[in-house]
């Protein structure tokens, strides 16, 4: 069962943590799950991520910033995702280019259609299903400054645009869901972890179950 499955959402929305118990789930059922992540996911994109999120980082060109995203997401499909997909695993993988379109286009202000356009010769491919974790930008910043607080890292140079730089993403999200609403699925994020675990294990299931035609 080959899906290529995305999580989306603002800083501090629970992506990552509602994707690790979604492969944990799977992994319990004895389902072959990849788990990756972006900017990142493989050493090249790895060392793109560093210069993109670095907080110490000299202010950078909105473009440049796109095509760095673009340049990890053309490895990172290379190296990682096509070859899990084609192995039959599902890729859970915690952001793609929805994000790109998000921050880069609603946020930035850069054009919409362009960056679809340079995404899709960067990685040319798209998720089966996007699972949207939705939450007011002021909780989730609040939700990450304290989640770096405890681990006692400092807010990366995303993290520390202003509010209504998130507040942007947030809708960016929304605008993109509301435009397919066939791939997207959105999650309450201010809602019990355990609750939004069930429910994203449940929508999974009818998903795999559906004979869905893979994005791709």
């Amino acid at each position: 069962m080959s899906l290529f499955i995305t999580f989306e959402g603002i800083e501090g929305a629970g992506k990552t943590s509602r994707l690790q118990a979604l492969a944990e789930h799977l992994r319990n059922q004895n389902v072959p799950v990849t788990v990756t992540h972006e900017p990142g996911g493989c050493p090249l994109a790895d060392g793109i991520r560093a210069l993109l999120l670095a907080p110490d980082q000299p202010p950078m060109a909105d473009r440049a910033e796109l095509l760095l995203y673009l340049a990890a997401r053309a490895q990172h499909v290379r190296e990682v995702v096509r070859p899990a997909l084609e192995r039959g695993d599902v890729v859970l993988c915690d952001r793609f280019h929805d994000s790109t379109l998000a921050y880069q286009g609603y946020a930035r202000g850069l054009d919409i259609v362009l960056i679809r356009q340079i995404n899709q010769f960067a990685a040319g491919i798209a998720p089966d299903a996007t699972f949207l974790l939705d939450l007011p930008a002021e909780e989730g910043l609040r939700r990450s400054h304290r989640r770096d607080q405890l681990k006692g890292l400092s807010s990366d140079r995303l993290e520390r645009e202003h509010l209504d730089f998130h507040r942007k993403v947030r809708d960016g999200f929304l605008k993109l869901a509301s435009g397919e609403k066939e791939r997207f699925h959105i999650f309450d994020a201010t809602r019990p972890p355990k609750d939004l675990d069930r429910e994203i294990a449940q929508r999974f299931a009818v998903l795999a179950s559906s004979g869905m035609a893979p994005g791709r």
